[in-house]
């Protein structure tokens, strides 16, 4: 006999509408404003430039003021070569220095993105036409022939990225997979990734050959897909929208495919601790600056998978405690990590375990329990079989030579668990399982000559339980 919850279907209903909505919604409204936001009519906002010679600097500084308010922040340093120098550095998106009554020079980095180098060009070559000079436009790290936009490590740079996230959702359904294996999985394919990338960027002419781009784009696929997992036990039914959020919505619009010196100053700041522009400009620094200001870059990405790493250990240290509130394991046994749904996928497998005390690098039991005799004696190869509300069978096991079983992977919500064993009448109970709650069902197989009433007996309180929600 089947007991169920009537709900109001009007309840039912909004509330299936709005769990349906809330993702795909969230995720058009982010991208309907980001990327226009991002993308249109690009100028600059503070774009940092280097003048040579402080009274250089004034009229010029000046000058670029009144054609673009906010568009630059100028400073002066001493001569030419400082100005080339800071360019090569990081420290300025372009240098200028005025070398002859009648001729200037511009240093510009392609590096930096095609658009941004255009933009200086176009605004300085009018500058100087309005001082009667002769631009010279210099570049200082120009990109290889088959990356004439410079946003070509944008593009290896999304490919390291959006992965990674993906590597997270699928592991999410890894039940047997503990926290370890998981973090092995993701080193693993991130190298792999990274190695993959970097030789068909190197094969086919679209970026130098630098070996030092392979650390980079490891730390990038490492960075997304660990807190990806760290942070899915906490956003739960959420998770979709996070992590579509967090890099694709929030992280391709600040990645520099836009030099993000022609940015607004949301997408600014936004470049600063994503990880996808991080790593765009880590790549930028190996590959065409030896190296300079790559450590910043390296340190954010480094922060994201200690972030990952803290949110992992802190939900094991929250299973840990509700494990030594049920008082199913000892307080100095690390606690393997339950498995985590991910509502962007199917319904995790529902898996069997062995039954025995669990350790480290196995899967936590969402459910558990023992079958004995009427003697309290353990049934051995009793069948237990698994059953959501609507009679689907989701699992079946037998328990071992102590009567145990133990089942993991299952959905959350009201399941039937139907035990029997050849010669004893076979029992049901019914159970809510809860999220990082295991419960346990233990039953008690009478003989089939004397087992009439004691069933009826069991069934009914049983069903009582099942009317308490336990």
């Amino acid at each position: 006999m089947k007991h169920r919850i009537a709900r109001p279907r009007g309840i039912s209903v909004a509330r299936v509408l709005v769990e349906t909505l809330t993702i795909p919604a969230g995720l058009f409204l982010g991208l309907l404003f980001s990327f226009p936001m991002a993308f249109h009519q690009p100028q600059p906002h503070h774009a940092k430039l280097v003048i040579a010679d402080p009274a250089v600097e004034y009229r010029v500084g000046t000058a670029l003021q009144r054609q673009h308010p906010g568009g630059f922040d100028v400073t002066a340093v001493p001569d030419a070569r400082a100005a080339r120098r800071a360019v090569l550095d990081r420290d300025a998106a372009a240098g200028f220095a005025v070398t002859g009554r009648h001729a200037a020079v511009l240093y510009v980095a392609k590096a930096n993105g095609a658009s941004l180098e255009q933009a200086l060009t176009k605004g300085f070559t009018q500058l100087a036409a309005h001082n009667h000079q002769k631009l010279t436009v210099t570049d200082v790290a120009p990109t290889v022939s088959k990356d004439g936009s410079g946003a070509t490590l944008v593009y290896f740079g999304i490919a390291w990225n959006v992965p990674g996230y993906i590597l997270a959702t699928t592991l999410l359904r890894a039940v047997t997979f503990n926290r370890r294996n998981k973090l092995i999985t993701v080193a693993c394919a991130a190298g792999l990734f990274s190695a993959v990338g970097f030789l068909v960027g190197v094969g086919l002419g679209f970026f130098p050959n630098a070996p030092t781009a392979l650390a980079i784009a490891f730390l990038l696929t490492t960075a997304v897909a660990t807190f990806s997992l760290g942070m899915a036990p906490f956003v739960k039914h959420f998770f979709p929208l996070a992590g579509l959020g967090l890099y694709v919505v929030l992280s391709v619009p600040s990645s520099g495919l836009v030099p993000v010196q022609l940015l607004p100053g949301f997408f600014q700041a936004l470049h600063a601790v994503m990880p996808l522009g991080n790593a765009v400009d880590a790549l930028r620094g190996v590959l065409y600056f030896d190296g300079a200001g790559v450590l910043k870059q390296v340190l954010v990405l480094c922060g994201w998978i200690t972030a990952g790493t803290a949110l992992l250990g802190l939900d094991a240290w929250h299973h840990h405690r509700m494990a030594v509130r049920r008082g199913a394991q000892d307080e100095t046994q690390d606690i393997p990590e339950p498995p985590v749904e991910d509502p962007s996928l199917e319904t995790p497998t529902p898996t069997a375990l062995p039954v025995h005390p669990h350790h480290f690098g196995e899967p936590l039991p969402m459910l558990e329990g023992a079958v004995y005799d009427g003697e309290e004696q353990p049934v051995r190869h009793a069948a237990v079989t698994v059953m959501d509300t609507g009679g689907r069978q989701l699992v079946r096991t037998t328990t071992n030579a102590r009567g145990e079983y133990a089942v993991t992977g299952l959905p959350e919500g009201y399941i039937s668990v139907v035990v029997s064993h050849p010669g004893r009448d076979p029992l049901v109970h019914q159970k809510l399982l809860q999220s990082g709650v295991a419960v346990r069902a233990d039953f008690t197989l009478h003989d089939r000559r004397n087992g009439t009433s004691v069933r009826a007996g069991a069934q009914r309180l049983d069903l009582g339980h099942a009317r308490h929600g336990s």
